[in-house]
């Protein structure tokens, strides 16, 4: 093992890890993720407790008390693109020398929303907001206003563009005041932007929208065996780097579940198990099947051991919405996405699964799912509901040892990494008092 983390390779990949998190826009990003903990860890917990009350009879999905139990999520992970862009905006806007880092997470956070979201009219003639890319799947295109924004007011900074206020005015007025030519011309620019793609495109695609299609359009076709390999490592590579890989993935490869579930109902109401077909694009579910999107159930068992503090309380908080499949307390706690120590085992995870799926689904271990199941619940039990095999359901549990030997090495790693980090910086505070 200690070869494994002191071959050369490894120790430029933490050397890596470490220069990128110096970077203070990368910086920015990680403390935002991490910072972001209690919106997360609070929509997951009304996202268990949703997930339960139906396999209980405590109510049923849609009813009064499900959307009442389920609001809690909707403004937590449903919005959790617009919570890290205001907490990524104030943190970068501080590290680049604004002096007022509030001013600036409001600025970014207005001007994301403005091209993250639309005002409109439902069926009813109230106000509504789509708020599809407010969510997680809005995020990649968040960071990049959240650096073109703090940007241009630090141009505007740098340059005394603003509108200059008498000295006895209070600080909260000036600030104010400052802030207005940078939010215009950010308004502008972006906004603009915005305009422009939708006049090219129609009015059907914004800069959200057109960078999903854009990344989701030539997929379509990458439907065999090898494409989901494709497919799913891409999915997987984009998570790496703050883009929803999942959803991309799903725009393309839903409505083939769905005809596979659909088709394999027919067969098996007609032949029985034995007249069930397997499609290649079931391989999809090894994106999460051991803890969400890159199986990281068995990192957050690990870390419950760890050395690092911080390992230890993300890991303790991870734990249970993992089995559900909740896997954002990890993505954003340790954190996941940038963190090239711990990329590599979330794309090798999902690798490792897939392989193992297709031989349990040649050699007739695993029998292809014929009952659509969409709701959210324990590891196992949608694969058992899906199938009505127990063996479909144990086959998630013996994935924990594939995916664990994956990531204990690179848990080590960072866990080691970490634990220096924090030792040095108990050090420094304790010589300062």
């Amino acid at each position: 093992m200690d070869g494994i983390f002191n071959n050369p390779i490894m120790i430029k990949l933490q050397e890596f890890g470490q220069k990128l998190g110096s970077n203070k826009f990368m910086a920015a990003l990680q403390g935002a993720m991490m910072s972001c903990m209690a919106p997360i860890m609070v929509g997951a917990i009304f996202s268990i407790i949703c997930a339960v009350g139906p396999m209980f009879g405590w109510f049923e999905n849609g009813d009064a008390i499900y959307n009442i139990l389920y609001a809690p999520y909707h403004f937590t992970m449903d919005l959790l693109s617009l919570w890290v862009v205001t907490l990524m905006a104030f943190q970068y806007a501080k590290a680049i020398g604004l002096k007022s880092p509030v001013m600036s997470a409001v600025q970014t956070t207005i001007v994301f929303a403005l091209i993250a979201s639309s005002w409109g009219v439902n069926e009813a003639g109230a106000s509504a907001i789509d708020v599809t890319y407010l969510g997680s799947s809005g995020m990649f295109v968040g960071f990049i206003i959240v650096f073109a924004v703090c940007q241009i007011e630090k141009f505007c900074v740098d340059h005394n563009v603003r509108i200059k206020m008498p000295d006895v005015c209070p600080p909260s007025l000036v600030n104010g005041f400052t802030a207005i030519l940078p939010l215009a011309f950010a308004i502008i620019l972006v906004y603009g932007l915005q305009i422009l793609i939708s006049t090219v495109s129609g009015g059907t695609l914004g800069i959200c929208s057109g960078f999903m299609a854009l990344l989701s359009a030539p997929l379509g076709a990458l439907t065999s065996v090898p494409g989901m390999f494709i497919l799913c490592t891409f999915a997987a590579i984009l998570w790496c780097f703050g883009i929803h890989g999942t959803m991309i993935i799903m725009s393309v490869l839903m409505p083939l579940m769905i005809q596979a579930t659909t088709a394999n109902a027919t067969a098996y109401a007609t032949g029985g198990v034995d007249a069930l077909v397997f499609y290649p694009v079931l391989l999809f579910g090894a994106m999460g099947m051991c803890g969400g999107s890159g199986n990281t159930l068995m990192l957050a068992v690990f870390g419950l051991r760890a050395k690092s503090e911080q390992i230890r309380a993300v890991s303790k908080i991870s734990l249970v919405p993992g089995w559900f499949g909740i896997n954002e307390p990890m993505t954003f706690g340790m954190p996941i996405m940038y963190n090239p120590i711990l990329c590599i085992p979330y794309i090798l995870s999902i690798i490792v699964v897939m392989i193992c799926m297709l031989i349990g689904y040649n050699t007739g271990f695993l029998i292809p799912g014929f009952v659509p199941i969409m709701s959210l619940m324990p590891m196992g039990f949608a694969r058992f509901f899906g199938t009505l095999s127990l063996r479909n359901a144990l086959f998630e549990y013996l994935m924990l040892i594939p995916t664990g030997l994956v990531w204990y090495p690179f848990f080590k790693i960072y866990d080691n990494q970490l634990a220096k980090k924090e030792a040095e910086q108990k050090a420094l505070e304790e010589a300062g008092e």
